[in-house]
């Protein structure tokens, strides 16, 4: 891969995709041309029959440190509008596999709405969340106010959000937005290895999973509960249903094609 790239795709685990943000000179700032990569990398390994699960880092230094501020500063309102942000975040927010962030160093404004984006947040010990954009006169634009209350609760959500203070690791996974955190060096390991065991699930199953969380989320509870009985008999048609359950009965692992 050419260093110059601003986002590097590799597969570090069978039927595994990393996808490692690199603009180290500016911390990963999530500039325009990032952006599009990102939206144009999900489209394709959405469509990826090689690929079951995602992994989302910035490398071992630092995950994203924001916006581009420096790219916003001379904008007027309806330059923001025009950009269209949100169509770009569309292929990350709607990616129907598993996506894992794996966060070292800052997940800082926009670093922490991509990650939020994922499904599971894996930290190394000195990672660091923050929505600072209050700071600087403005708020989250990419759904930083709405899933991270959904995440940590609203008022967890509203002290990060108000103070603009950014929040450790440790106190990220108690109010819940982290799952697992780990040593800094072992967090691009640990994501990985869970993505592998992911894909290695069968994805039919890993898609209806994912999507009635997500849509569940915002249903009520005797609507969640429908769409996810529908999901689970719609699975006993699959031919991945059969095998895992023979499998099962015969003692031996089995082997998931996605059908």
């Amino acid at each position: 891969m050419d260093g110059k790239e601003i986002l590097i795709e590799t597969r570090p685990a069978e039927a595994v995709a990393q996808l490692t943000l690199n603009r180290p000179e500016a911390t990963n700032a999530l500039s325009l041309a990032l952006q599009h990569a990102l939206a144009d990398a999900f489209a394709r390994l959405s469509c990826d029959d090689t690929v079951r699960a995602i992994v989302l880092t910035g490398g071992e230094r630092v995950f994203a440190a924001g916006g581009d501020i420096k790219g916003m500063a001379g904008c007027g309102p309806v330059d923001i509008l025009r950009r269209h942000t949100e169509r770009l975040w569309a292929p990350i927010q709607h990616c129907p596999k598993p996506v894992i962030a794996a966060i070292c160093g800052y997940a800082y404004g926009g670093g922490c709405e991509l990650a939020m984006h994922c499904d599971i947040l894996v930290a190394g010990q000195g990672a660091r969340f923050s929505q600072p954009e209050i700071r600087i006169g403005i708020m989250p634009g990419i759904g930083g106010t709405q899933r991270l209350a959904r995440a940590v609760g609203k008022s967890n959500a509203m002290k990060v959000l108000l103070t603009g203070a950014p929040i450790g690791a440790f106190e990220a996974q108690r109010m819940g937005l982290v799952s697992d955190v780990v040593p800094d060096d072992e967090v691009i390991a640990h994501a990985v290895a869970m993505a592998a065991t992911i894909a290695a699930m069968p994805p039919l199953a890993a898609e209806e999973i994912k999507q009635c969380v997500l849509l569940g989320l915002d249903a009520p509870l005797e609507t969640a509960l429908a769409l996810e009985r529908k999901a689970n008999q719609t699975l006993f048609a699959s031919l991945d249903q059969k095998e895992g359950m023979h499998a099962f009965i015969e003692k031996r692992r089995p082997v998931f094609n996605g059908r």
